[in-house]
């Protein structure tokens, strides 16, 4: 798919193609620049993996009805590289386009939470005056205003192995530990509002006739607001105090919190409006919305970089075999998207200051 890639985006006008190593990951992501001396850079964001794994049954695509397309990774988010290369094509033919650099960046880790790639992004993020997310549109067309920030945590209970027919043991049982403290973990949204949390994977214990002195379960958790990363790791920690608290028992929080949330700033408002007012010359009306779901918006919302996200396809039934775009969304997309660069190029659009204000 890179190579895929880096053969449509090289069409660009004096395009460099770079192709970057990644730490701990033999996938690269896909560094494409253009005009780079010009006096206002921007950054386009994308991914080019999918959920769908080789082994995973949904692998072709197909096309239900006329202005419907089904398929792995239509919505989320190779479409949304269709509207981002296209815009560009666009934007290479207005005269304007020389007073305009950008660099696209295109990474392959992006759904298992960009561990490779984010200080690509961070270093990328810090040369430009802002960014446009090609994620997909929500359903409705909306774009995204606001996400959650996404971490996962695991929670392992260690106890004291012992003979289950040893009646009465010291054995200290870990798993019936652990489901004393889910409850609580469940609970944690009405404590901490603006907090989403799954139990999503429990292990523990091995042979039946053996009290099991461990268990674990991972949990994801989402979360709307700053500060709430810190909140939530307090209130694990005082969750398992009971159980810390007692003898032969012995509980270890380990993970944390790869995206902090995208909150929307004043930059990325003014932004929007001027998206917004594109949108309806090309009679589309648009919203924007909040939304759970992390992207690389969050990563360049943490750099400080003002971002445009969900500026792709319209889409539905994400990370599913439902997975789906409307066909006609694309080149509607990549028309709003297109103007937008263009008056842009043109001056017709305030951007913020070059220290990236929040």
């Amino acid at each position: 798919m890179r190579g895929l890639l880096a053969t449509e985006f090289a069409t660009l006008p004096g395009a460099t193609v770079e192709h970057i190593t990644l730490r701990d990951t033999p996938a690269k992501a896909l560094r494409v620049r253009v005009r780079p001396a010009a006096p206002v850079q921007f950054l386009c964001s994308g991914h080019y993996d999918t959920v769908y794994g080789a082994d995973h049954p949904f692998q072709t695509c197909s096309q239900p009805e006329p202005d419907i397309l089904r398929g792995p990774g239509v919505a989320d988010m190779k479409g949304g590289l269709v509207v981002m290369l296209a815009a560009l094509r666009a934007l290479e033919s207005s005269p304007a386009a020389k007073n305009l650099g950008y660099e696209v960046l295109l990474t392959p880790d992006e759904e298992t939470g960009s561990h490779g790639s984010a200080p690509v992004i961070a270093e990328s993020a810090a040369r430009h005056r802002f960014a446009l997310v090609f994620e997909p549109a929500r359903a409705n067309g909306d774009l995204v205003r606001s996400r959650m920030g996404t971490g996962v945590f695991t929670l392992t209970v260690h106890g004291r192995a012992a003979h289950a027919a040893q009646v009465p043991n010291d054995g200290r049982n870990a798993i019936l530990a652990l489901c004393e403290l889910l409850p609580a973990v469940a609970a944690l949204p009405a404590k901490l509002p603006g907090v989403l949390v799954n139990v999503g994977h429990i292990t523990g214990g091995d042979a039946v006739n053996i009290v099991p002195d461990h268990a674990g379960a991972k949990i994801n958790v989402r979360i709307t607001n700053r500060g709430d990363d810190r909140r939530v790791r307090a209130a694990l920690e005082e969750i398992a105090a009971p159980v810390q608290a007692r003898e032969g028992f012995r509980v270890e929080i380990t993970g944390g919190f790869d995206r902090g949330p995208k909150v929307e700033t004043p930059a990325e408002t003014a932004l929007f409006a001027a998206w917004q007012t594109c949108a309806r010359e090309a009679g589309v009306n648009l919203d924007w919305q909040h939304v759970g779901g992390g992207s690389d918006g969050n990563l360049l919302s943490a750099a400080g970089l003002p971002n445009l996200d969900g500026l792709g396809p319209v889409g539905a039934h994400l990370h599913s075999d439902r997975e789906q775009i409307r066909l006609s969304s694309l080149a509607e997309r990549a028309r709003i998207a297109a103007s937008f660069l263009t008056k842009v190029a043109d001056h017709l659009i305030p951007l913020p200051d070059a220290n990236h204000p929040s």
